[in-house]
């Protein structure tokens, strides 16, 4: 379980670090190649959590090998953080689609 725990963690650890890039450089006007890459794998990783019922496609792999609840609290942060992820993601979703979109119309009426 432990294993499992971890590589889900290291899998948030790099989809967040992916987040906060977006979210950095829509904030300081940039949008460019980087950015796209970093903004496919948070739609990627988006796509597949709703495809999944909106659950952590880990979710049957964790509780096959017993976790309590199989959850995407079942990873190493704290519990009340990692319950409320999607509730946190969504408006932070929605404004970084806003600064890029944003970003891009600028640079093209520029």
């Amino acid at each position: 379980m432990a294993a499992i725990k971890a590589v889900h963690t290291l899998a948030w650890l790099s989809i967040e670090l992916c987040v906060v890039y977006v979210l950095v450089t829509g904030l300081a006007g940039r949008t460019d190649k980087r950015v796209g890459m970093a903004a496919a794998v948070v739609t990627a990783e988006t796509l597949v959590f709703a495809a999944n019922g909106f659950h952590c496609p880990l979710t049957g792999l964790a509780k096959r090998y017993g976790a309590e609840t199989g959850s995407v609290t079942d990873i190493y942060l704290p519990k009340w953080f990692a319950h409320n992820l999607p509730a946190i993601h969504t408006p932070l979703l929605v404004l970084m689609a806003y600064l890029h979109i944003r970003n891009i119309r600028r640079g093209l009426a520029g």
